[in-house]
């Protein structure tokens, strides 16, 4: 599967999770918001039956009011009830949902009416009573003392008490029911939450660790690579990584048969230069051998221009031999397998001074340290160095060896105070067959500078040079703290 799609199919998961909870939410926010709407509602419910309990005992009692003592003002409560029930029954009956309740205030209401028809039949009659007396008293005995005025009152009390406490007990099932509902959403938001908190981690950690390791795998192979162990990796996961891995194997083919054909071409070179080198010296010491022969067998008459030419000779032939051996020790150079070792760079420069030749009054050494390294290529650059300042110096030849420790690397330094070098030729000292002496000197052969910043580079240094005519010259070179992929390079031999 491609890293896309378990990519994708893992948001999916989650998605979906959180949908699910989303959409259960909801339906318990709704709960809780339906119960509470009818708490809401129900209290208006109460508040409304109350309101219309006391207004229709009001009238009540105003009813009672005038029919014994006759005073028409106790009849005001009477009045303003019969204009104020009719709007709070209607609100009543529009905020009750409950056809039980619904059943209940319409019988109320019904009670009530036929209670009004009632009381306007006998305050008519009170009205009346002093032009027809009679009328009044057989009416008031048939309805009052017999009790029906009475029976009306109390079946609406029963009918409100009855009404009221249905719906104290619908509220106390609702009231229970949102508790009940607000703790459910509680405990199903907080279980929710975890719960994609959980998958979304075991989500991320699985693509996590997947992509870490194929890109795990990747980097391995390109480490060995870089290790020269040009091996393949095995890769049938057919995803996106999947065609790094393919271009890393080809790459590790094909320097792997790079690698077989330098070093097939490498070992070709070497023979080839120890062949040159000894098919030149052949002919070079047939020169010398000649020019030997006619000395000894021409002595008397060679004449003075002929010795004269005679004695060029040796010096050409010995020039001709330090070139063919500096382009040997040139190819060699860096070649070598040389495992590291603890280095004492002081002690080393001051064997190197002693056995070139300098005396202790011009040698002078400032902060040079131990170093785990290479022996051998550092002290060829060294005795390339110094023999290079000697020779220019002279006599008088003042030289100091220094080193400054960088985080990386040393840098070290060979300062002399001989002629010194114009900027012209600062970077020509380096090549090969460079040299600022005539052509003619035997101890020059051009090729030392160039032995030392081969060296260098390879190891991953620079060198550079800081001079001017007449004041000197100082050579710096660094050499690094941990070992140069170069190295391996010349491990392999190229």
């Amino acid at each position: 599967m491609k890293l896309t799609t378990q990519i994708s199919v893992g948001f999916l998961i989650a998605i979906s999770i959180d949908v699910v909870t989303t959409a259960v939410n909801y339906a318990l926010d709704s709960r809780v918001k339906t119960n509470f709407e009818f708490l809401n509602r129900s209290e208006t419910i109460v508040r409304n039956s109350g309101a219309l309990h006391k207004q229709m005992v009001e009238m009540q009692s105003a009813f009672r009011g005038y029919l014994l003592t006759g005073e028409d003002q106790l009849l005001s409560p009477y009045y303003e009830g019969e204009r104020s029930l009719p709007a709070l029954i209607s609100e009543e009956q529009a905020l009750v949902q409950n056809p039980r309740q619904e059943v209940a205030l319409d019988s109320i209401v019904w009670l009530h009416q036929h209670w009004m028809e009632f009381s306007h039949e006998l305050i008519g009659a009170k009205e009346k009573e002093v032009a027809d007396p009679r009328a009044y008293r057989k009416l008031f005995d048939a309805q009052f003392e017999q009790g029906v005025e009475n029976q009306y009152n109390k079946r609406i009390a029963l009918l409100f008490r009855n009404f009221d406490d249905a719906e104290f007990a619908e509220r106390n099932a609702r009231r229970q029911a949102l508790t009940t509902s607000i703790v459910r959403t509680d405990d199903y938001s907080l279980a929710s939450s975890i719960l994609l908190v959980i998958v979304g981690a075991a989500i991320a950690i699985f693509l996590v660790r997947r992509i870490s390791t194929r890109i795990g795998t990747q980097v391995t192979l390109a480490e060995r690579i870089a290790r020269g162990d040009f091996g393949k990796v095995k890769d049938d996961k057919h995803d996106e990584l999947s065609s790094l891995s393919v271009s890393l194997n080809h790459m590790s083919e094909r320097l792997s048969r790079n690698i077989g054909e330098l070093e097939k071409r490498n070992t070709e070179l070497n023979q080839f230069a120890y062949v040159v080198s000894h098919d030149l010296k052949a002919p070079v010491r047939g020169i010398s051998n000649v020019v030997q022969w006619i000395e000894e067998d021409l002595a008397g008459e060679i004449s003075p221009v002929m010795r004269k030419y005679l004695d060029f000779i040796p010096g050409r032939i010995a020039r001709v031999q330090s070139l063919i051996d500096g382009l040997l020790e040139y190819a060699r150079a860096g070649r070598d397998i040389v495992a590291d070792e603890e280095v004492n760079v002081e002690g080393m420069v001051r064997e190197l001074a002693e056995l070139i030749g300098i005396s202790e009054a011009s040698f002078v050494t400032d902060n040079l340290p131990v170093l785990h390294t290479e022996r051998l290529p550092l002290q060829q650059i060294f005795s390339n160095l110094l023999s290079n300042a000697i020779k220019y110096a002279g006599p008088r030849a003042k030289i100091r060896v220094a080193c400054k420790e960088h985080e990386k690397d040393y840098e070290f330094s060979v300062t002399d105070n001989g002629p010194g070098i114009s900027s012209e030729y600062h970077e020509k000292v380096f090549g090969l067959f460079q040299t600022l002496r005539e052509r003619s000197d035997t101890e020059s052969t051009g090729i030392g500078l160039a032995i030392v910043k081969k060296i260098v580079e390879e190891h991953g240094g620079v060198i550079r040079l800081i001079s001017s005519a007449g004041n000197g010259a100082s050579f710096i070179f660094t050499w690094p703290k941990k070992k140069h992929g170069m190295s391996e390079a010349a491990a392999w031999h190229l």
